[in-house]
């Protein structure tokens, strides 16, 4: 079973039964108790039980205490994210594995549709080379096919680290859902941007995954899943002092 509710433990508070979204969850003697096997493994159950009552065979629960974002000072994250700016000049500084473990670690705790949690992060590591080759020769054929016709397709400079700006991490992201991808690496951008790193976002690379079978290999991206994004990390060589201007919002209220 997904999950398991220790009598002994339960309370009968229900905050489990009110809280379950897909109403695995009843009460029965005053207990809680699971009714089918419908769970999608979400552990609000887990996380709401004031008494430690549930547990989740399988999963990795740590028992570790919540801190609600709204402890953060909204001011100062506001313009934290107003502040961020797309990184394409990097220093050869290495990124640390402690920072790399929590910037995955944010990804993995992205919500997800139906908490399906099929989102796969991909560090190219020692194959990074050969994966910016790949999508340099393919960017530099599809150069000399179209110049002809877009007069400043001739003036991009298509370097050999055209794609990945010479930083030394590269982590794509692939799902099967495209929004769970996206949300994940927004996560991972805040991290990442709140360990003094900056990030690109290759698109470039993600319309190559779609063309080239042999980069997709290379990457061994699973039958179903897509190349969301394409995560270009490291310590930015680069520094702005003020915040970049925006077009006015566009809100509509109906």
């Amino acid at each position: 079973m997904s999950v398991l509710i220790d009598r002994e433990k339960c309370i009968g508070c229900g905050l489990c039964v009110k809280d379950c979204p897909n109403a695995c969850l009843t009460m029965n003697e005053g207990r809680a108790c699971v009714n089918d096997g419908a769970c999608i493994q979400c552990g609000h159950c887990y996380a709401v039980c004031p008494g430690n009552a549930v547990s989740m065979p399988g999963l990795n629960c740590t028992d570790e205490p919540v801190r609600a974002m709204s402890e953060l000072d909204s001011d100062t994250l506001l313009s934290a994210m107003r502040s961020r700016r797309t990184i394409r000049q990097f220093t050869d500084q290495p990124v640390e594995e402690e920072k790399l473990i929590k910037i995955l670690q944010a990804g993995r705790y992205c919500p997800t549709g139906g908490n399906s949690q099929t989102v796969e992060f991909t560090i190219l590591g020692s194959r990074q080379a050969e994966a910016e080759q790949i999508c340099v020769d393919l960017f530099r054929t599809g150069q000399k096919i179209a110049a002809p016709f877009a007069e400043f397709l001739q003036r991009i400079n298509i370097t050999d680290h055209f794609f990945f700006k010479g930083a030394p991490l590269v982590i794509v992201v692939s799902a099967r859902s495209a929004v769970d991808g996206a949300l994940a690496s927004s996560y991972m951008e805040i991290m990442a941007e709140s360990l003094g790193l900056g990030v690109l976002y290759s698109g470039f690379f993600r319309s190559c995954a779609s063309f080239s079978a042999k980069l997709r290999k290379l990457i061994h991206l699973a039958p179903g899943k897509q190349v969301v994004t394409c995560m270009v990390i490291g310590y930015p060589a680069v520094k702005y002092q003020r915040i970049a201007p925006r077009k006015e919002m566009q809100v509509k209220v109906l």
